[in-house]
């Protein structure tokens, strides 16, 4: 039933004014629409996901939304460093890391936050 339908992903966030200076500016995102000041929307390749207000923001201590960049990865990477996004550091089974990428099995993940502590990373598929 579901399984042929687009899913868009949910972020809470605190403040949309803080979160979408954080989408837009440093992630890049262009505001697609917006229900007033509670939400707001963002295209992200083929799909789309919200930001919207809620008194739950930055409870979510896993992965809210990941971007598949491929070979895109290392640039992507650099981009945020240039736009002064501080990544996570994980202690994970199996994993090494090499400076702010981890690695398992070839793959390279890297985790940051946005200013509610959500979670988001890129990968390299």
């Amino acid at each position: 039933m579901l399984s042929n339908k687009d899913a868009i992903a949910t972020i809470a966030v605190k403040d949309t004014a803080k979160a979408s200076q954080f989408y837009e500016h440093k992630l890049g995102f262009k505001r697609r629409a917006n229900m007033g000041d509670e939400v707001i929307t963002y295209a992200s390749g083929k799909t789309i996901f919200n930001i919207y207000r809620s008194g739950f923001a930055g409870t979510n201590k896993a992965t809210a939304l990941c971007w598949a960049v491929g070979s895109e990865f290392d640039r992507v990477l650099a981009s945020l460093r240039s736009k002064g996004v501080a990544f996570e550091h994980y202690d994970l089974p199996d994993t090494k890391r090499e400076g702010d990428v981890h690695i398992n099995d070839g793959i390279r993940v890297a985790w940051f936050k946005d200013p509610d502590g959500n979670v988001l990373n890129i990968i390299d598929r």
